[in-house]
């Protein structure tokens, strides 16, 4: 079994940043993709970054140039840097690890932006 616990979520003006963390424990396999996605009230969870062991990343369109993802395999922890937030980046964001043809999901980070 695999456990996700994500920190890092909280409250920030428009502009700012915020680094989210997720740390993995159990049963992980050296081979492994991790990620972060986020459901904002009333949609469907999506894409915003995947990383795999390798380092080989992977950004939806709304990310890219602003969030960095990044992983320590020595930790299995991924972390997503997020920097010139807006409002429609509000949304609970949730780590994923997916190996083995299985997903793993925490439990969710709320981020919050103010205009």
């Amino acid at each position: 079994q695999v456990q996700l616990v994500e920190s890092g979520g909280g409250l920030v003006q428009a502009g700012g940043s915020l680094r989210l963390s997720c740390a993995a424990s159990g049963s992980i396999f050296r081979f492994n993709a991790m990620g972060w996605y986020r459901q904002a009230p009333g949609n469907q969870r999506g894409l915003v970054a995947t990383i795999t062991t390798d380092g080989t990343t992977n950004y939806a369109d709304s990310g890219k140039g602003r969030f960095t993802i990044s992983r320590d395999n020595a930790k299995n922890a991924v972390y997503l840097q997020m920097n010139s937030l807006k409002p429609e980046d509000t949304a609970v964001y949730y780590c994923k690890l997916g190996q083995l043809g299985r997903e793993y999901w925490g439990q969710g980070t709320q981020v919050t932006v103010s205009s």
